[in-house]
């Protein structure tokens, strides 16, 4: 019933739809979702960086000859890695849906955008484990007949060479859109969402250039130093202090 006035509400006056409409759901929910937007944060980041390492090292090697032994001699890291990866992805879709319940009242078209960059990102990602399991069964088996080495090196360039940018740059949009929502309703400190929105917005620009080759060597990774501060900080605010309701939902309650 709530959506039915809603869009009934919308529908009479369409200059007003991005204004704010109170929302039905008790304060409760906010501070719910605030607090598993917080854990998954923290999950996220806790499976990432084990994720990259056990893959560099599963991968390590001159040339692609040398990365498909290592990777016949570390399946396990290669399986574990798909596992971290999975429950990373995971975490992106749960941030998508709680950042879009927490900043749907401020700017519902605009949620919407974050929500669905947040689950490109997880599902972008999640579309490369089955080849990377696939890859894994023919190494392990190449490495044990006298299969065809250039055709099992030719699968593993095209696997292993697939550009994670992709994933990462619908994150970095979605990270922008939900931080300047949150700037806007001032519903966290605003330094705190300012430094989402520069260090997010910074990140989606440099994407575009690595791939371009344009931006390369180390400055690709300093790029991402903002990013895990402000999430690592904002993880924490969220679970500790909850999210406060858009700067208009408490103007109006003063009136």
């Amino acid at each position: 019933m709530v959506l039915v006035w809603r869009h009934c509400v919308e529908s009479r006056n369409i200059t007003c739809r991005n204004a704010y409409t109170p929302s039905a759901e008790p304060a409760m929910t906010r501070r719910t979702n605030a607090r598993i937007a917080g854990i998954a944060y923290l999950l996220y980041i806790a499976v990432a960086f084990p994720s990259m390492l056990l893959s560099d090292r599963a991968t390590a090697g001159n040339d692609i000859a040398a990365k498909v032994v290592t990777m016949a001699q570390h399946a396990a890291d290669i399986r574990l890695t798909v596992v971290l990866s999975m429950v990373g992805g995971f975490c992106a879709l749960v941030l998508a849906v709680t950042l879009y319940a927490i900043t749907r009242d401020q700017d519902r078209d605009l949620a919407m955008l974050g929500l669905t960059c947040r689950v490109a990102e997880g599902v972008i990602g999640a579309a490369s484990h089955p080849a990377t399991l696939g890859l894994m069964s023919i190494v392990t088996a190449a490495n044990s007949s006298s299969s065809d080495t250039g055709a099992v090196q030719a699968l593993a360039a095209f696997v292993l060479n697939q550009p994670w940018t992709i994933s990462a740059w619908f994150f970095a949009l979605g990270s922008t859109t939900f931080s300047w929502l949150l700037l806007r309703g001032r519903m966290v400190p605003v330094w705190l969402a300012w430094l989402g929105v520069v260090s997010s917005a910074l990140v989606a620009i440099a994407l575009p250039l690595q791939i371009a080759r344009v931006l390369a060597g180390p400055a690709t990774q300093l790029v991402w130093l903002p990013v895990a501060v402000f999430e690592l900080v904002i993880a924490v605010w969220f679970i500790l202090k909850g999210v406060a309701p858009p700067l208009e939902a408490r103007q109006q309650e003063v009136r």
